[in-house]
């Protein structure tokens, strides 16, 4: 038997002649077999159905689009309604193009600090450094928690506004 009339596209003598020796001296045919998949057995469901011709039928299940958007997340909707409410939305779309430029470009440059031999551990002594600092003088003692914690509630309340 030829190796070019081989079916599927075997080319090689061992696989197509039952009496070629292998390379390591024993003769006889090469084969595997392959595991059988399961047999399904097809349900009349209500979604699908199977044809004479074995092919599968799908069925709308009826729901409206108003019914799949009602069940979108909460955050989704409210963006939705802030989107809409924007008087000037290029420039929040340009606002939001060049923050993710900057954070792509910001995380190359990180990367490209990290590989550099000595930085990454002197920026890593710094950061020790700079928390035990703020550990010191923020967080050991009662009255500078306290100075803290008003510190933050005043910044928190510049920034969102008060409530009352």
């Amino acid at each position: 038997m030829a190796a070019s009339s081989a079916p599927c596209g075997l080319t090689s003598r061992v696989l197509l002649d039952p009496n070629a020796t292998t390379t390591r001296g024993k003769f006889g045919p090469r084969s595997v077999r392959l595991p059988m998949l399961p047999i399904v057995s097809w349900k009349n469901d209500s979604c699908c159905s199977r044809t004479a011709s074995g092919s599968v039928v799908a069925k709308a299940t009826g729901e409206t689009p108003a019914q799949v958007s009602s069940e979108l997340p909460e955050i989704v909707t409210t963006v939705k309604e802030a989107w809409k409410k924007l008087d000037d939305k290029y420039a929040v779309a340009s606002l939001a193009f060049v923050g993710i430029i900057a954070l792509w470009s910001s995380t190359g440059i990180i990367s490209a600090i990290d590989k550099l031999p000595i930085i990454p551990g002197v920026l890593e002594l710094i950061g020790i450094g700079y928390t035990g600092w703020f550990v010191y003088n923020n967080l050991i003692y009662k009255p500078d928690r306290e100075a803290l914690i008003e510190k933050v509630k005043s910044t928190y309340s510049d920034i969102i506004g008060n409530s009352s």
